[in-house]
This record gives C-alpha cells, sequence and structure tokens, in this order.
C-alpha cells in the first residue's frame, strides 16, 4: 500500500512546484543570468541582453515573478525586477530539509 504523503504534497513542497517550472526553462534561466549580484534591472535593460522579443520577455518575467523566483517594484514609469534570492533559498532549504529527514 502507498504511503499517504503520495496523495498529499508535504508542506515543504507545496510552494515549489511554480519555482522549479520557473527555473526549469531555459530561456528564463538565461533572464536571470542577466543579472548581476543586487542588480535592479527595467525591462528595457533585460530585452537588450536577451535574443527575444519583449513580448516573450515580459511572459517569462511574470512566470518568474509568480513562482516569487523574481521581485518588481513600479518607480515612475518603468517596473524594476531583481532576483528574489530568501525566496529562492527558503524554498529549496524547505525541500532539502524534507529530503535529508527521508534518508
Amino acid at each position: 500500500m502507498l504511503p499517504d504523503r503520495i496523495h498529499t504534497i508535504p508542506y515543504e513542497w507545496s510552494s515549489t512546484s511554480k519555482l522549479f517550472v520557473a527555473l526549469g526553462d531555459e530561456q528564463r534561466q538565461r533572464l536571470l543570468l542577466a543579472f548581476e549580484p543586487r542588480e535592479r534591472l527595467n525591462i528595457t535593460q533585460i530585452v537588450s541582453t536577451s535574443a527575444l522579443s519583449r513580448t516573450a520577455v515580459n511572459h517569462h518575467l511574470k512566470v518568474l515573478r509568480e513562482a516569487g523566483v523574481l521581485d518588481s517594484e513600479k518607480v515612475g514609469k518603468e517596473v524594476y525586477f531583481w532576483i528574489a534570492k530568501d525566496n529562492i533559498v527558503d524554498a529549496l532549504q524547505r525541500v532539502l530539509a524534507y529530503v535529508k529527514e527521508m534518508t
């Protein structure tokens, strides 16, 4: 008989599926690599580092923001993005702690 945990996602993993999906896409990985540590970039700056269209970049930024990989702030007419390091670290640490308990 299968354990109950197969039918229910553990709390430690509940917020990670979007994060893993967001980080699993090569285009989104490339966009993240455009950021220097603690750097904030606007859409124009991000598009200039990419071979993707502005529309495609906007889509990928939305996925990354909704997954908690990026944070953003509107300043005047510009929206600035930065890597949400604490969100990523927290989610990964919870999954690692869960995996360590299982082994």
